[in-house]
């Protein structure tokens, strides 16, 4: 299925019901009085999280979800009924704004949380609630009122708690293939990676973390070079960023201290504080080279670039130091607060609607 991370849709809640005006006629009963009765409220929009979708792919083919109209009140005092309300499922990770306004207006991070995003239209009312002692027989009603119209822009932002930078071909893929169960393509040309990977490691009985795999960078990302700087912002979420550098790389050239100034240079240029986020350095493919020559790249490395961060030399190939890698981010991850929070309703009456909601930290 096509990875799609960006979609616009149309939402329209029902319109409430008309009020009725209606008098009761009875034999033997001529001055019976008002009986109309309420309509019915319109039914709303929601949007709900499931954990079983990965992609807003399906919103390039349907863009108008509507719900439906409250039916009008009738005689004998009989409320109309409610539109029922409609129910968009999507991914866990899903931001939604106004596109009008650019407003956020919420984010969907755990399965079946509900976010209103078009509330139905409330019901009219019949003139038998007009009914008084100075007007027994009232005419008036109120007619429903109409449900919201929006136009929604949906992002999903990727759930992960690790993400993994480098550039094309520094073994991004071949690690999560290491360290999870995931299976993305791997090859030897740039850029075979062209959607973000998830894969889930597990440390122990109850231990696991979630690893992003993201498309590599070039230098120049910032201005579209290459793949740009498209999926960066399925990092957002991400708690620790692992930067895994290629002590072999192709162009002898390309030394691999240069390869982290370029990335960190296009990191910054995207985002300040995603530049700022705590991030290791994982040397890669240390089994194309004897320990002599690792030692003096790995010194050289640090040297140039003055690193003070945690540094790990594993090989994605083989597995070599990967286990420990994996142990090590697990006790990070630990430590370091978790980036989500749940916003409570500001009315309890709401707990089950907008409440659901979860939002992150600022």
């Amino acid at each position: 299925m096509k990875f799609v991370d960006e979609a616009s849709i149309r939402v329209e809640a029902g319109n409430g019901g008309d009020g009725c005006v209606s008098f009761r006629r009875e034999k033997f009963i001529p001055k019976g009085g008002p009986d109309g009765g309420d309509g019915g409220d319109g039914g709303s929009v929601y949007l709900v999280g499931d954990v079983s979708l990965n992609t807003l792919v399906d919103f390039r083919h349907q863009r108008r979800h509507r719900a439906g109209n409250g039916r009008p009140g009738m005689g004998r005092n009989r409320t109309g009924a409610a539109g029922a309300d409609a129910e968009i499922r999507v991914p866990l990770g899903t931001r939604v704004r106004d596109a009008d306004t650019g407003e956020v207006i919420g984010e969907l991070l755990e399965h079946d949380a509900r976010l209103l995003v078009a509330a139905g239209g409330f019901h009219g009312i019949g003139n038998a609630r007009f009914k008084s002692s100075t007007n027994r027989a009232p005419r008036q009603f109120t007619p429903g009122k109409p449900g919201e119209r929006r136009e929604l822009d949906l992002e999903l932002l990727l759930l992960a708690d690790v993400g993994l930078l480098g550039l094309p071909n520094a073994g991004k893929s071949s690690l999560i293939r290491a360290l999870s169960s995931a299976r993305p393509k791997v090859a030897d040309y740039p850029f075979t990676t062209l959607y973000p990977n998830l894969g889930v490691v597990s440390v122990g009985p109850r231990r696991s973390f979630v690893l992003a795999d993201i498309p590599g960078l070039i230098a120049g990302a910032a201005e579209g070079a290459g793949l740009g700087t498209k999926f960066l912002k399925h990092l957002a979420r991400t708690r620790l960023l692992l930067h895994l550098v290629d002590l072999a790389p192709p162009d002898p050239e390309t030394s691999p201290a240069e390869q982290v100034r370029t990335l960190s240079a296009e990191l910054d240029a995207f985002d300040p504080a995603l530049a700022r986020r705590e991030r290791w350095l994982v040397l890669n493919k240390i089994d194309l080279l004897d320990d002599a020559t690792l030692a003096a790249r790995r010194a050289d490395i640090l040297r140039t670039l003055d690193w003070q961060g945690p540094v790990y030399a594993v090989s994605a190939t083989t597995g070599a130091g990967t286990a420990e890698l994996a142990r090590d981010v697990m006790a990070r991850l630990d430590a370091l607060p978790h980036p989500l929070r749940r916003t409570p309703a500001a009315d309890p009456d709401d707990a089950g609607d907008a409440g659901d909601a979860w939002h992150p930290l600022d």
